[in-house]
């Protein structure tokens, strides 16, 4: 079984050497970074290709005998590379979380016989497939809500923040309207706000804010009211918001000295050696799902929590490994032929497959990942 994998970052990298670690998988590498594709051939094997993502004739080259493909490119390169995957005919697996709606692809992919497993990351992603397990077990569902954050363990000053994943995919998260539902109806609101403040046992009190993570949700999970929200150390939030509110976050060009300059460009360059997680440094993911319903009856709540450190041993990120482990579950949840149909497949629809479901959770269990569930009749 081929699988190529796009994009040698810390998350790409992780999911390609958990791949080949498995003998009945040949794993390839593509990407842009000589310097990623040496470090991956030198210290773990792993064949790669430079490969310029922006040319779909480039993507479909480096998959040309590919029989499964993970695509782990950034967010704005995600669509077009998952529909040059696709083109080609071949099986997918996308952590890319594209602004663009997924479903758009879905024709696309049944034509081709082909099964896309997208937005398979943490969150969104295992969040997803929770809420969809959830919710086939209750009658009804009634609220959904996600609370879900990367953090340093180091909290350094200004931001307390580090990016374990790609930073413009982050810039990307502050900028980008959120969408939630209440009473029923979708609802867009600026990322960043309705901040509020929670308590965890584990790393104390965290911040709370709107995201666009119920991604594919808003329109698979009929529930009237759903919320997903970023967690950050407290103050987090309106330090980045002062920055998009002056417009250093704003990707319209603006012109100085007679030359046009995207302020988020200024802004990245700068912000990036901030956020950058640097070699040796801690991470954590703390996530907490809460879906609300009705089981024969019964008032009911289903609570999924997850806390997660940094490997000392592999020295791999808290985000790559529930991120990237998730997406190498769903890789070989294909090529099991554990899910069949074609077409493009959020992880929600997995979670309505309590099979699956079990087949992935006890995966990442077996790499020290583990999503505790806890189950409330609340009218007791």
């Amino acid at each position: 079984m081929r699988i190529v994998v796009l994009g040698a970052g810390r998350v790409g990298s992780t999911i390609a050497v958990d791949l080949a670690n498995d003998d009945v998988f040949d794993v390839r590498v593509a990407d842009r970074d000589q310097g990623r594709l040496t470090h991956l051939a030198e210290r773990h094997g792993i064949p790669g290709e430079r490969v310029d993502f922006s040319l779909p004739s480039t993507v479909a080259r480096a998959i040309d005998t590919a029989d499964l493909v993970v695509s782990a490119v950034p967010g704005f390169l995600g669509y077009r590379t998952l529909e040059a995957i696709l083109s080609t005919g071949t099986d997918a697996v996308d952590i890319a979380f594209f602004p663009e709606n997924p479903f758009e692809l879905d024709r696309l992919a049944k034509e081709r016989g082909v099964r896309a497993i997208v937005d398979c990351g943490v969150a969104p992603g295992m969040s997803n497939l929770l809420v969809g397990y959830a919710d086939s077990r209750l009658d009804e569902t009634e609220s959904v809500a996600i609370y879900v954050g990367g953090l340093p363990v180091d909290r350094v000053p200004p931001f307390e923040y580090r990016a374990a994943f790609s930073p413009i995919d982050v810039i990307e998260e502050y900028t980008r309207p959120a969408r939630i539902v209440t009473d029923g109806q979708e609802i867009v609101r600026p990322a960043l706000s309705d901040r509020e403040i929670l308590h965890f046992t584990e790393v104390g009190d965290l911040e709370a804010f709107l995201t666009d993570g119920l991604r594919t949700l808003v329109d698979t999970i009929a529930a009237p009211h759903m919320v997903e929200k970023t967690l950050r150390y407290p103050g987090h939030a309106e330090k980045v918001g002062l920055l998009r509110d002056a417009g250093f976050l704003s990707a319209e060009p603006i012109e100085i000295d007679g030359r046009e300059v995207r302020p988020i460009d200024v802004a990245a360059t700068l912000l990036f050696p901030l956020w950058e997680l640097r070699e040796g440094e801690e991470d954590l993911t703390i996530m907490r799902i809460e879906v609300t319903g009705r089981a024969g009856g019964v008032p009911t709540r289903y609570t999924y929590d997850l806390l997660d450190r940094f490997d000392p041993v592999t020295g791999t990120t808290s985000m790559a490994r529930t991120t990237g482990y998730a997406a190498a579950m769903a890789a070989r949840l294909l090529v099991d032929d554990r899910w069949t149909k074609p077409g493009i497949v959020p992880p929600e629809f997995i979670g309505r497959d309590p099979d699956a479901v079990e087949y992935i959770l006890a995966g990442l269990k077996s790499r020290g990942i583990v999503y505790c569930e806890s189950i409330e009749r609340t009218d007791r």
